[in-house]
C-alpha cells in the first residue's frame, strides 16, 4: 500500500508497504530480526557517477521525523523555517558502478531509501515537516537530478521493501529479503533493457510523450506517473473519464461483487449504481459504503472519491475499486478483484503506465499506482523474522532477464499456474502454483526427448531423487537424472518414472505459493495439467 505525501509530517499516515488489514487488526508480533537490520545497496546500472543515499522517515516509537545514518542511528530533524529552509545534507556515500554498500535499517522505523546519481537530493525543513522532492511540480529543485526510492518499514511484525514506481518510473530497482531460514525473497527486477522499453512505449502511446522528463545531456530522467503528469498539466486530466462513466454505469443494470480479502472468501459486499452513486450493502442487505463516481485523479491517486480509510469495511472496497478501475477490469469482471493479470489493461482507454511497467518486470510485479498490492501483483518482499535485506540498482541497458522462447503457461484443472518462486533461478528455488501472470516464471518448455519440464533455463527437479509421497518440487540445473523426468500422459499428468509418482497440488489447493509435490497418480483435477498454446 502507498499513499503519496509532500511533507514528511504526514509520514506517519503513510503505510509504507504495510497491509492496511494488519494494522487494523493489530496482528500479534511474529519473530524479529536483528536491530539495526543490514540493508545491501548494489549498483547495476551501469552509470558512472557518484551515488548518493538516503534514508529518511519517522520513528514508529516516538512519531518523530529523522533520517538514519550508515550505521542505523536515528537523529529527529530540527529547525525548520516558513518558507521552507535547505535541510542538512545526511548523504550517505553510496556504490560505485559494480560496487555494494551496507546501510542498515532501525527496528521501529517507516520511510524511504532515496538513492541519487552525480548530485545530491535537495530536501528543505518547514516547522513541522520534511518537503519530499517533488519533480513534477513547478520550480522543484530536484527536477534535473537522476534519483528515485524504496519504501520500508521495519517493526516487530517483520520487515516489508518495496520498489515503487507509484508516483515516478526513474531507476529500475530489485529488492530483496532473506529470513532466519534462509530463503530469500526477490523481486522488482525488470527484464533485459527493461528501463529503455519501459520509456519508448509510453513516448509512444498517443498523448503521453510529454510525460517522459529528459535532462539537456540526454539523460532519461524518469516517466511520471499519469495522475502527477496531469497534476502538472502535461497529460489530459480526463483521460480516462470516458473508461470510469462506462466503468461506473454498467452496475446500473448488475451487481459488482466485492470479495476484499483472499483469506475471508465469505465476506462480499455488493454494489449498484443509482446516478452517480455506486452503494454497497452487506450480505444481510445492510448499506455500508457509498462511493460518487469517481474522476480520473481520483483513480490515478486512489483518493478523492475512491479515499480508502483505514478500516475493515469502506476501505478495502475502495481499494478493490480502484486497483480494478487501474486495471480496466471493473465493468467487464462482475466479482472484484480480479485475479488473472491476462485480463487486466484491455479498457479503452487505459492505464497504459501501468501496463507497459509490469509487462517489463521479470514477475510481472510492479507499484505503478497506489493499491496495486490488491490482490498481490505489487512489487514487495515480506519476512516476519528477517535476516539482511538488499536493493539492487537495475542495468540501464542491457542485463535484466527474459523469458525463454516457446515457453508456455502450465495450467492445473484447478485454476492456478506452475510457478517458479520470485522468479528465482537459483538451484532449490521451490516451485509452486500461483495465479497465472503470463511471466517469466511461468513460461514453460516440455523436452519430449528427455521428459523434462524446463523454465528459466533449469528444469523441475525431485529433490535428492527422493520417491516418497508428498516430497515438494524444486528448480535445478538439467542434469539428465531420474529425477527430472516427467513423463506426458493422456489424462494430462506428468509421471515420474523413479517415483511412480505424478506431479500434483497438495490437497488441490488454489492458493498462491502452494508448492507442488509428487503423490500417488490418481487421475484427480490436481494432477491434470495444460500447456498453453
Amino acid at each position: 500500500m502507498h499513499v503519496p505525501r509532500s511533507v514528511l509530517r504526514l509520514f506517519a499516515a503513510l503505510a509504507v508497504a504495510v497491509p492496511a488489514a494488519l494494522v487494523a487488526t493489530g496482528t500479534p508480533a511474529q519473530a524479529i530480526g536483528p536491530n539495526p537490520l543490514p540493508v545491501t545497496v548494489t549498483n547495476n546500472t551501469g552509470r558512472g557517477e557518484a551515488v548518493f543515499l538516503y534514508v529518511i522517515g519517522v520513528n514508529l516509537g516516538t512519531g518523530r521525523l529523522g533520517y538514519v545514518n550508515a550505521a542505523g542511528a536515528f537523529t529527529a530533524w530540527s529547525g525548520g523555517a516558513t518558507p521552507p529552509a535547505p535541510a542538512p545534507d545526511v548523504s550517505i556515500p553510496g556504490p560505485g558502478n559494480g560496487g555494494s554498500t551496507t546501510i542498515r535499517f532501525p527496528r521501529g522505523f517507516s520511510g524511504r531509501v532515496y538513492f541519487s546519481f552525480g548530485e545530491r537530493i535537495k530536501f528543505f525543513l518547514t516547522p513541522d515537516g520534511l518537503v519530499q522532492p517533488a519533480p513534477w511540480a513547478a520550480g522543484d529543485a530536484n527536477q534535473n537530478i537522476l534519483f528515485d526510492w524504496s519504501e520500508f518499514t521495519y517493526n516487530d511484525d517483520g520487515l516489508w521493501l518495496n520498489s515503487s514506481q507509484v508516483d515516478m518510473f526513474a531507476i529500475p530497482h530489485a529488492v530483496t529479503v532473506t529470513g532466519a531460514n534462509g530463503v530469500t525473497k526477490r523481486t522488482g527486477d525488470v527484464v533485459a533493457n527493461g528501463r529503455d522499453a519501459v520509456i519508448s512505449a509510453i513516448r509512444a502511446q498517443p498523448g503521453w510523450a510529454n510525460t517522459v522528463d529528459s535532462r539537456a545531456d540526454g539523460t532519461v530522467l524518469r516517466v511520471l506517473a499519469p495522475g502527477k503528469a496531469a497534476g502538472a498539466g502535461r497529460f489530459s486530466a480526463t483521460y480516462l473519464d470516458s473508461y470510469i462513466t462506462s466503468a461506473w454505469n454498467a452496475y446500473t443494470s448488475k451487481t459488482l461483487t466485492v470479495v476484499p480479502f483472499a483469506d475471508q472468501p465469505n465476506t462480499k459486499y455488493f454494489g449498484r449504481t443509482s446516478g452517480n452513486v455506486m452503494t454497497f450493502t452487506n450480505a444481510s442487505g445492510a448499506v455500508v459504503a457509498r462511493f460518487n463516481k469517481p474522476s480520473s485523479a481520483d483513480v490515478w491517486g486512489c483518493d478523492g472519491n475512491l479515499a480508502a480509510p483505514n478500516d475493515l469495511v469502506v476501505g478495502p472496497i475502495s481499494r478493490t475499486l480502484c486497483a480494478g478501475l487501474n486495471r480496466g477490469t471493473i465493468g467487464t469482471i462482475d466479482t472484484q478483484p480480479s485475479l488473472n493479470a491476462a485480463d487486466f489493461y484491455k479498457s479503452n482507454p487505459t492505464n497504459q503506465y501501468a501496463k507497459i511497467i509490469h509487462a517489463n518486470m521479470v514477475d510481472g510485479k510492479a507499484y505503478a499506482f497506489a493499491f496495486d498490492d490488491v490482490a498481490n501483483f505489487e512489487s514487495l518482499v515480506n519476512d516476519g523474522d528477517p535476516r539482511s535485506a538488499s536493493i539492487i540498482l537495475s542495468p540501464f541497458s542491457g542485463g535484466g532477464t527474459t523469458p525463454p522462447p516457446g515457453g508456455r503457461a502450465l495450467v492445473n484443472a484447478n485454476g492456478p499456474c506452475l510457478d517458479v518462486r520470485s522468479s528465482s533461478t537459483a538451484n532449490g528455488t521451490p516451485v509452486q502454483i500461483y495465479t497465472c501472470n503470463g511471466t517469466g516464471a511461468q513460461q514453460w518448455t516440455y523436452a519430449e526427448a528427455g521428459s523434462t519440464l524446463r523454465a528459466l533455463g533449469k528444469c523441475l527437479d525431485i529433490p535428492g531423487g527422493a520417491t516418497a509421497n508428498g516430497t515438494k518440487l524444486q528448480l535445478w540445473d538439467c542434469n539428465t537424472t531420474a529425477a527430472q523426468v516427467f513423463v506426458k500422459r493422456a489424462d494430462g499428468s506428468f509421471h515420474n518414472p523413479q517415483a511412480n509418482r505424478c506431479l500434483d497440488v497438495p490437497n488441490s489447493s488454489t492458493t498462491p505459493g502452494t508448492q507442488v509435490q509428487i503423490w500417488d497418480c490418481n487421475g484427480s483435477s490436481a494432477q491434470r495439467w495444460t500447456l498453453q498454446s
